[in-house]
């Protein structure tokens, strides 16, 4: 086990050690492949790789694992067709890498087929955060659910809707509710819900609090070090501290991971220590990793290759391509965001005019889009977020 100190008067519950939590999970899923291998109708083992499969995606930065679950939900789509176990995989697996389009088919036939409809609700629920679609209706969705589950599951998607809609208090007391009220020993949730909270302080605020941010990044970090997404998250503030060798020192142990993140962000650091052909050798990878990514899977990495090519890869155009086909398929926010500064940058006023236009008809009355820096014509940069996925 493992302690944590508190934070911010908040008591953080003790956990597994990240490494044996690791350690645990990478075993269980091998266990988990090796019985779908063995009995490839057992569809509640198909369901458990993806819940673990997707935990090394989010937490250890194994891009490789889209690749396995794509691949296994195309297997299970051609051996068992008329299941709804089938279809709510391949909803999931859709979403992960954000075909939303297809996930919501996929559920449209959970659905028709029986599965039960708390779970395809659920998978609904998060679908429709993810668009940007009938958020108000979320929100009430999601208060109903926090209102009958204390769950931390519950309460975070919560949290980051509330986030997304400007609610930045009520948003900070959900999460902190959700750590208060946690009773499992496991790290990857608490570092979940630790990495939501800097990310909120560090990134979605329109006045950003690096130092509050740092703190539960390093939380985070504390709960499970091998966390990529921390590590490069907390690099970046590092690296604005100027705080070099601590910024590297949180890299280098995951440029094994595969995330072409962590590249990006090492080159970063090793350019302002003037180690330029070092950072050119990151940046190369980074760039090379990215464009693998988009040629399997562009949907998904659209947004985070967009802001490398605004910055390192140096590419105005190429990002702004990517933002583009990014907001077109997921039109929210942080996507107006991204496409309007990657526009500005290319030099394409027209765009750039055109998205202000456009997302003044999508603002509604929801708060989020009041707080966006193109509300006010800025075309200072974004920082590099993370949605959740």
């Amino acid at each position: 086990m493992i302690w944590v100190p508190a934070c911010n008067s908040v008591e953080m519950p003790p956990a597994t050690a990240g490494e044996l939590a690791v350690i645990n999970l990478l075993s269980s899923l091998q266990r988990a492949w090796d019985v779908l291998g063995r009995w490839p109708d057992r569809l509640s083992a198909a369901e458990r790789v993806v819940e673990e499969e997707q935990q090394k995606a989010q937490f250890l930065g194994d891009v490789t694992a889209l690749d396995r679950l794509t691949g296994l939900a195309s297997e299970l789509s051609r051996n068992n067709p008329e299941s709804a176990s089938t279809h709510l995989v391949a909803a999931q697996v859709s979403s992960l890498v954000h075909r939303f389009a297809d996930a919501k088919a996929h559920l449209a036939e959970a659905h028709d087929r029986g599965a039960p409809v708390d779970v395809t609700a659920r998978i609904l629920l998060s679908i429709k955060q993810a668009l940007g679609e009938d958020l108000q209706e979320v929100l009430k969705a999601r208060r109903r659910i926090a209102e009958t589950s204390a769950e931390l599951r519950e309460l975070v998607p919560l949290g980051a809707l509330l986030a997304d809609l400007g609610e930045f208090e009520e948003a900070n007391q959900t999460y902190l509710r959700a750590i208060q009220q946690y009773r499992d020993v496991s790290p990857f949730a608490l570092a979940w819900v630790c990495f939501q909270l800097g990310a909120l302080w560090g990134e979605t605020v329109p006045q950003p609090q690096s130092r509050r941010a740092a703190d539960w990044y390093e939380r985070a970090v504390v709960y499970l070090p091998s966390y990529v997404g921390a590590r490069v998250h907390l690099s970046e503030i590092y690296l604005d501290d100027g705080d070099l060798e601590g910024a590297e020192a949180l890299l280098v142990p995951v440029v094994a991971s595969g995330d072409p993140e962590v590249n990006w962000r090492l080159s970063e650091v090793l350019e302002a220590q003037s180690k330029h052909v070092e950072a050119e050798l990151q940046r190369n990878a980074a760039r090379s990793g990215f464009e693998g990514l988009l040629g399997r899977h562009e949907l998904a990495f659209a947004d985070h290759a967009a802001e490398f090519y605004l910055s390192s890869g140096a590419d105005p155009q190429r990002a702004c391509d990517l933002a583009r086909v990014n907001l077109a398929n997921r039109p929210t926010r942080r996507a107006f965001e991204l496409a309007h500064v990657a526009a500005v940058r290319a030099g394409d006023q027209r765009l750039a005019s055109e998205l202000l236009a456009k997302a003044g008809t999508q603002s509604g009355s929801t708060n989020g889009f009041a707080h966006l820096p193109f509300s006010t014509q800025s075309t200072s940069s974004i920082q590099s977020g993370d949605d959740g996925d």
